[in-house]
């Protein structure tokens, strides 16, 4: 052996090596006991096809590696399959981004053209995350690799849409959802992050109808939409204004009349409690003009301009509408005063932070509780009856709370990377309400209801350079994969699904499309392992689907690792320049050091601060284990064949065993990591070591011993223990050995 242990000598020998003897493969396994094993399964999280790693994939990687090592040395069934997400909306923003930088816009690509330039944009990066986890040691089967694109996938992913929409989990409906007009695109309330601002309370004068010199003040952030307000309102039970029931102001834009109504959702203490609804963006209003049959006037475009009813400030932005329409209402004595210290919350987008406007549109949701077939109580029970079991200091409350509070899913997606969704809309007799863009014959953008351009396009043409289409909820549609017989009556629906919706499947679309018997040899999966922060974008709607489409929860267990932070405690970020980049610290200190320095002392649903030191120290423990190998390599073993001490350190090493099967077997990795490390270093490199100088224990024992140890180690840190292994064992791997009892 080497003076030291270099890694980068090694890694890429040792993976090959496992990977030539299908080591990873379930089907392969030699540690099957009498043909008499118990199945363990992990999915992996698909990470996105195009993106390198981060941080966070690198411990969810050293995390479930550990486990399945651990499973599989013991004689476990084992399979931890690996796959990688399409990541709908991120993609195509990065993908818009970089045609930006050529000068094009995706609204120059009819939808097919576009969809296959974003494909083979990810194609071409898709070994990217794929090769990065190979290179932390990941041992899953790379032969049932999956994509979320894959046809088999889609296919699955289609056919549970339909099957909801039969049983009447899935239904059509205009309701308020969170746009991004940047984005293009609408979120569900999961989605939409919240930023607490300094802004302007802007109190407006709304003169009474009877009475023009006298006027009532509303207090509002948003001014702009002024002209599309319906009505005002006060708390039913509100002493001070609830003699304005049923009186009218004049509209201050518009000068229309509008009746003041009383509802118990305002807030008497908020402004002068007095507030004006608009219905088409905002929830509560949209509410309450459902309650009461109000009207709503769409103020808003899905391209964040004002609307034709705006009259003269119609076309423009929102920002630009606000100073327009505030400096309007100034001059004609409309605007009291302006608060210019008021802070509240506002929704953002995730991806781009654009303020979310609501927007009223016709989407398909999904029935989240419906009395007869609710899918939240179905996950409640199984926590309940602990089908699933939450590792994670208090998650299982916040799951439970999520479920208890859920709000039926919004999985229309106006984007083109990602599964269409199988509807089609029929066209004769609804021109007038269907309204679509496309590119013509000659390349150029076209727009306007179908009606208008049936005049001067045939439904060919459209259909062909269809962009985007947006029925009204009136617009009767079929749900199917293909085009109804008499397809030249009907358009497709351009929406695609939302990414959560077929990544809410992966257990069972997995499973059942990969090898033949896998999904009756592995559902329910045994764990998933996963960060808390997706805990209700991911995990939680995995239980919804999986149990719908099974009958059972798709995983037994649930392991929630807590956020990887700097060495300080810091969240990481790229304008804090405290970002660590787990594949520079793989090419400095090793994988393994890497490996061992995320998950030593970790706990489930605990944030892990990690920095420099962490890998120069496990780095150390690498060289530990090489320098104690040469050490053993260097004895003569015929020497001394027992020892008095031999007995003593059987038995140790026997309960030191059966003490970290006992740890990995109910999760508690970083104390397993941290148990090994500490027995390694102190027990056998100071105390065995030392003992067997003075001859008091026996070469014969020591290199059992140490065997033992590279058994015990190996889940965490697998090269360097094979690289030993493979020293000591030539004719054997480590990879393939039994777990010690």
């Amino acid at each position: 052996m080497q003076t030291r242990y270099i890694p980068e000598e090694h890694e890429q020998k040792i993976y090959d090596l496992w990977q030539q003897a299908q080591a990873f493969n379930p089907d392969h396994n030699k540690q099957k006991k009498n043909g008499k094993t118990k199945p363990f399964s992990i999915i992996m999280p698909p990470p996105n096809a195009n993106d390198p790693l981060h941080i966070g994939h690198a411990m969810f990687v050293a995390l479930e590696d550990t486990l399945t090592r651990f499973h599989r040395m013991r004689g476990d069934d084992t399979l931890w399959l690996p796959g990688t997400d399409h990541a709908g909306i991120e993609t195509q923003f990065v993908f818009e981004k970089k045609l930006q930088k050529q000068g094009k816009s995706r609204f120059q690509f009819d939808r097919k053209t576009l969809y296959q330039m974003i494909w083979q944009y990810v194609q071409d990066n898709s070994n990217t995350a794929v090769d990065q986890i190979k290179k932390l040691g990941a041992s899953c089967d790379w032969s049932r690799f999956k994509f979320m694109l894959d046809d088999d996938v889609v296919r699955l992913t289609k056919e549970t849409f339909t099957k909801m929409h039969e049983d009447g989990l899935i239904y059509r409906d205009i309701r308020l959802v969170n746009y991004c007009t940047k984005c293009g695109t609408s979120y569900s309330e999961l989605e939409v992050q919240s930023l607490e601002q300094t802004t302007n309370l802007y109190y407006v004068r709304y003169p009474l109808l009877d009475s023009p010199k006298e006027h009532i003040v509303v207090a509002t952030t948003r001014p702009e939409p002024i002209f599309a307000d319906t009505h005002l309102a006060v708390h039913p039970k509100d002493k001070k204004h609830r003699q304005l029931i049923g009186k009218q102001v004049c509209n201050p834009l518009t000068q229309k009349p509008m009746s003041i109504i009383a509802d118990e959702f305002v807030d008497p203490k908020f402004g002068t409690g007095i507030v004006k609804l608009t219905p088409a963006h905002d929830a509560n209003d949209f509410a309450v003009a459902q309650k009461h049959k109000l009207p709503a006037h769409i103020a808003i475009t899905r391209e964040g301009k004002l609307t034709e009813l705006a009259g003269k400030y119609a076309g423009l932005k929102v920002a630009e509408a606000r100073i327009q329409i505030v400096a309007d209402l100034q001059t004609q004595g409309l605007i009291e005063k302006i608060d210019t210290s008021y802070k509240n919350t506002v929704k953002i987008c995730y991806k781009c932070s654009r303020v979310i406007e609501p927007l009223p549109l016709p989407q398909f949701f999904v029935s989240v509780n419906k009395p007869n077939n609710s899918l939240t109580k179905a996950a409640l029970r199984a926590l309940a009856n602990k089908e699933t079991k939450i590792y994670g200091a208090g998650r299982e409350k916040i799951l439970k709370h999520w479920l208890t509070n859920l709000h039926d899913w919004n999985i229309s997606r106006q984007i083109v990377w990602g599964i269409r969704m199988p509807v089609w809309y029929q066209t004769d007799g609804y021109e007038a309400a269907i309204t679509v863009s496309f590119l013509n014959k000659k390349g150029e953008y076209t727009s306007g209801t179908l009606g208008e351009l049936l005049k001067k396009y045939s439904i060919a043409t459209i259909k062909k350079g269809l962009q985007s289409l947006l029925a009204d909820a009136s617009v009767p549609y079929q749900v199917g994969d293909t085009a109804p017989s008499n397809s030249h009556n009907y358009l497709p629906e351009t929406d695609t699904f939302d990414t959560w919706f077929s990544s809410a499947q992966w257990p069972v679309t997995t499973l059942k499309t990969t090898k033949q018997g896998d999904f009756a040899r592995f559902y329910p999966t045994t764990l998933m392992e996963t960060g808390y922060d997706i805990l209700p974008f991911w995990v939680m709607r995995m239980m919804l689907l999986g149990i719908y489409l099974t009958g059972k929860s798709p995983f037994s267990e649930v392991y929630l690792h807590g956020l990887v932070r700097d060495s300080h405690g810091k969240k990481m970020s790229k304008s804090k320049g405290n970002v660590v980049n787990p594949l520079d610290m793989v090419e400095k200190y090793g994988a393994d050091a890497v490996r061992m320095a995320l998950v030593i002392r970790s706990t489930p649903g605990i944030d892990k601060s990690v920095g420099e030191r962490d890998f120069i120290a496990m780095r150390n423990l690498t060289n530990k284990i090489w320098n104690a190998t040469r050490y053993v390599l260097l004895q003569d073993r015929e020497d001394s064949p027992t020892a008095p001490g031999d007995v003593v350190v059987e038995k140790k090493r026997a309960q030191l065993s059966s003490k970290l099967t006992k740890l990995l077997l109910t999760r508690k990795i970083g104390v397993a990591a941290d148990v090994t490390y500490d027995a390694f270093w102190h027990w056998f490199c100071d105390d065995c070591i030392e003992s067997h100088k003075k001859a008091e224990i026996s070469t014969t024992c020591l290199s059992a011993t140490l065997q033992t140890f590279l058994q015990l180690l190996h889940p965490f840190m697998p090269f360097v223990t094979e690289v030993c292994w493979r020293e000591l064992c030539p004719d054997s791997l480590l990879i393939n050995s039994a777990w010690p009892t």
